[in-house]
């Protein structure tokens, strides 16, 4: 078992260090209209949602269903949980979930593979547009939070920290299936230059 758990910390933390896929750099194309702390925020969404549709959309239709045992989500409720999160937590600095959304009942909504991407882009661009529409004044509201308190810049720090988990716990499912992270197989396809030293496999 603890050698599972290494194997997992090991896949999960090579992921982590592995750059966006070449379309999608927001670190280079900058985040028009938006400047500051919530630009850094934005960049880190753009990058998970490039991760997040790109695995969703490399897992097999077939295996939607799987989970690595009977206690954990699936595929399809872990993509999901991310999407209820993006409308959920955003509605706490400032920007409301869509009208008649259940949020409550999306984690099981589907396992449609077509129907479970679709979602996940809505929902990031749902992010992507409250982070725009906050303020940086906003940032230093207060807010009861957890028995404490927490500013709104805290709090989409947690919604980033969130995604990024969830993004670690998808990457390590799809290692389990066979599957490798497209923007590994991107760097595994480009030509290695002459003498840069060798890189480690993800």
């Amino acid at each position: 078992m603890s050698r599972i758990r290494w194997s997992l910390c090991a896949i999960v933390l090579a992921a982590a260090i592995v750059p966006a896929a070449a379309q999608v750099n927001p670190y280079k194309d900058g985040t028009p209209g938006v400047t500051g702390y919530r630009s850094e925020v934005l960049a880190e969404v753009i990058v998970q949602e490039s991760k997040f549709t790109r695995l969703a959309e490399a897992i097999p239709a077939e295996k939607y269903n799987w989970r690595p045992s009977p206690s954990t989500r699936s595929f399809a409720e872990v993509f999901l949980h991310v999407s209820a999160a993006n409308y959920n937590l955003y509605k706490l600095v400032g920007t409301p979930p869509p009208a008649g959304l259940n949020i409550k009942e999306l984690e099981k909504s589907t396992t449609d593979k077509t129907k479970v991407v679709s979602t996940l882009k809505e929902s990031f661009a749902h992010a992507k547009k409250a982070i725009t529409a906050m303020s940086d004044a906003d940032l230093e509201k207060s807010m009861d939070w957890f028995g404490g308190k927490n500013t709104e810049r805290g709090v989409v720090l947690f919604i980033v920290r969130h995604g990024a988990e969830h993004l670690g716990q998808s990457i390590a499912y799809a290692r389990f299936v066979g599957v490798i992270p497209p923007w590994t197989e991107d760097l595994q396809k480009k030509p290695e230059k002459k003498d840069a030293p060798a890189k480690e496999k993800q």
